[in-house]
């Protein structure tokens, strides 16, 4: 069972574990309570597990969004404080860990405090609760020979794994993760995988460079993808070009349909007040829209030229570079399940050592203003110009003074300067790369570590594990980290810091199954330096039960993606030496943010803001992984900056595991009742001191104050 729910042992309530994202929360009751189990179809919305209690309240300890519906599923209200009468109703309490479901008859009240969410009924009652894991698994794997005309039939399946064709799909939970596709000799397609009828076509021609750039289209549109000579997408009636500047066009395509299907949904299920569809600034009929079929429905989207409304739509999360070559056809549903813009460069630019490469150098500076590095030709790139008490992480026979590690010059993680690539820049948030190569300032995502992310099954254990290695004195300031995981409430952690380890220790250690490895020392091409001799991480007879990790060592690439093809899901590695002060500093805001829920990929993201040597690692495996959720679902960062009207707030909210592309939420700032959409950000301007100062004590996030990194609990007035 993926889903536990256990009352607890201290307090009136459950607590609820979903195994599968490694999530636990508790619900809070006004008695104690036995949970008896229910029949799942006692909820409106499907569910993985329910039980029934008697109570007279329902309490989560976090702000929330309570929707009710009527016994037949007609939504009633939505909101965080209101009551109703006698009645039948199927509740929905948003955002929490799982889905989480009421079903009882009673009349009831809704009420908010600054933590809490707390439903009241009139009187103790038969509470139904109801469960569903946000976790998505393919409905199965197709066959096909690898020919692009061949892939383009399975291609046309992705979106097979819609359970809707309306503007709804665009919420994450309602889109489903494509089927999987495996090279094979004939074209074979399991029962499950059904295709569905949206009267789209893209039309490009048969060669990977053009197909690959379609698949997150083919996914979100249910479109067929046939050969022709003249790239476009038809529906009845219309057609739309994808040239000139094919892969433009399509990402355009991409993220104006998504950005219209999200106003238009607030014509049906969720009739809400949308931020985003306030600032629009366009003669649509929306409800209009919410009625018409897919294909008819995109004719009339894309009609509208992307000029129009390219400055009021997000900054896209996520560009994912797809090298044109027939290996990398099992990556495409997992790039097309995340939505991600696709490039598919035919060749890739070979970035050599040297000054300004990003690849050897070293820096204090800070970076720019999001994240740009800042002057990467100055002076102080030299590791002889570190101060007389530094040191590098690493083993060049020129560097300063090292302790430990001492191979020579010729040493590295990664074996050549040829095996660098430069990607061309992107405008997205985030960047991945499929394909040879180690790219500099993106993930190098593997199938493996994809795969990895959807094995994740049932664990033993309902508390996250986090070790911190520590394998050299002079670092031991960054062990310190281990005082930074588990600063959360509702989330249970079993923190552990060792020292010295020897190589056999190591060996034990990785083929644990710890939920995230925090590494301090030195690695080279030997492998990682232990008290004894090194354990190379290469070796074919190493195990590895770590899920994910930060190897915060010199030119450790190398040994971080062995550790994925070994067994964990991701982790962030660097290209280069590491000066040990930066990498220090870079160490704890890794900590920090793994700690709030971020993914590998974000929080890399989020560091480079606060430290150019951030360029100077990458994540490798599944970007995406996380050891656990913030308290609000999504990964947010907050810039605040006083100017002459009051305080600027501006809430960055990120896609993150189940709250993905297209999530809902809703800032949580006195006097503000407007959602937003994700990967939107929720600028409010003229907010006064004490607004601000309430916000930033419901929850441990990130906060730029005027370019700087601070974290909220940190601030005790602004």
């Amino acid at each position: 069972m993926s889903i536990a729910i256990d009352p607890l042992s201290d307090a009136s309530g459950l607590t609820v574990t979903d195994h599968i994202e490694n999530t636990q929360f508790e619900v809070y009751t006004d008695r104690p309570v036995e949970p008896v189990a229910s029949p799942e179809d006692a909820h409106y919305f499907p569910v993985d597990a329910s039980v029934t209690v008697e109570t007279g309240a329902i309490e989560i300890p976090r702000v929330a969004v309570v929707e009710t519906r009527a016994g037949d599923g007609t939504l009633l209200t939505r909101g965080d404080s209101y009551a109703m009468p006698a009645g039948t109703y199927h509740v929905g309490i948003d955002p929490a860990p799982t889905k989480l479901y009421l079903a009882f008859a009673a009349p009831f009240s809704v009420s908010t405090t600054e933590r809490t969410t707390r439903i009241d009924l009139d009187a103790p009652a038969e509470v139904t609760l109801g469960f569903r894991s946000l976790h998505q698994v393919p409905a199965g794997t197709i066959e096909t020979p690898t020919d692009p005309e061949s892939l383009m039939d399975a291609v046309s399946l992705l979106g097979s794994a819609l359970q809707t064709t309306s503007p709804e799909r665009s919420f994450p939970t309602l889109r489903g993760h494509p089927p999987l596709i495996e090279p094979g000799e004939e074209f074979r397609v399991p029962d499950r995988v059904e295709p569905l009828d949206s009267g789209i076509r893209i039309v490009v021609p048969p060669e990977y460079r053009y197909l690959y750039p379609v698949i997150s289209l083919a996914y979100y549109f249910a479109a067929d993808v046939v050969p022709g000579d003249v790239p476009r997408i038809e529906g009845d009636g219309w057609t739309h070009p994808l040239e000139p500047d094919f892969e433009r066009r399509t990402a355009e395509v991409l993220r104006q349909a998504f950005h219209f299907d999200c106003l238009a949904r607030t014509e049906g299920f969720y009739p809400v007040d949308l931020h985003e569809r306030e600032v629009t600034d366009l003669d649509l009929d929306w409800g209009r829209l919410y009625g018409l079929p897919l294909a008819e429905r995109l004719g009339e989207y894309l009609a509208v030229p992307f000029e129009r409304v390219e400055p009021e739509l997000p900054q896209w999360t996520l560009t994912t570079d797809v090298r044109p070559d027939p290996e990398n056809v099992e990556l495409l549903p997992f790039v097309a399940g995340e939505l991600s813009v696709v490039r598919s460069p035919a060749t890739a630019t070979p970035a050599t050592a040297g000054e300004g490469d990003g690849i050897g150098f070293f820096r204090g500076q800070r970076a720019g203003a999001g994240g740009a590095p800042t002057d990467p030709t100055s002076p102080g790139a030299d590791p002889a110009s570190l101060g007389p008490d530094e040191f590098v992480r690493g083993a060049a026979a020129d560097a300063p003074p090292t302790r430990g590690a001492d191979a020579s010059a010729e040493r590295g993680a990664v074996p050549t300067d040829a095996d660098f690539v430069r990607p061309e820049p992107v405008d997205t948030v985030e960047h991945a790369w499929v394909g040879a190569g180690v790219p500099l300032d993106a993930n190098k995502a593997t199938l493996d570590a994809y795969h990895r992310r959807l094995e994740a099954g049932a664990v033993e254990q309902s508390r996250i594990s986090v070790l911190v290695v520590c394998n050299d004195e002079q670092m031991r300031e960054e062990g310190e980290v281990a005082d930074l995981y588990g600063l959360r409430d509702m989330v249970q952690f079993d923190i552990e810091v060792r020292h010295d380890l020897t190589r056999e220790e190591m060996r034990e250690t990785l083929q644990s199954d710890v939920d995230f490895l925090h590494y301090i020392g030195h690695v080279d091409d030997r492998g990682m330096q232990c008290t004894d001799e090194y354990l190379d991480l290469t070796a074919e007879d190493l195990d590895v039960g770590v899920s994910a990790f930060l190897l915060n060592a010199c030119q450790s690439y190398q040994q971080g993606e062995a550790l994925v093809h070994r067994g964990s899901r991701g982790g962030i590695v660097t290209l280069t030496d590491v000066a040990n002060s930066p990498a220090t500093q870079l160490g704890r805001i890794i900590a920090r943010l793994m700690n709030s829920g971020f993914n590998l990929r974000t929080a890399l993201h989020v560091a480079k803001r606060e430290l150019i040597t951030g360029h100077q690692y990458i994540v490798v495996g599944d970007g995406g992984t996380t050891i656990c959720q913030s308290r609000s679902g999504i990964a947010v960062v907050i810039d605040i900056l006083e100017n002459n009207i009051g305080w600027k707030f501006d809430m960055r909210a990120y896609p993150n595991g189940p709250y993905g592309l297209g999530t809902m939420y809703m800032p949580s700032v006195n006097g503000i009742s407007q959602n937003y959409v994700v990967p939107s950000n929720a600028t409010l301007s003229g907010l006064s001191e004490k607004q601000i100062q309430d916000a930033l004590d419901l929850e441990t996030v990130p906060v730029f104050r005027n370019d700087e990194l601070c974290w909220s609990d940190e601030i005790m007035s602004i």
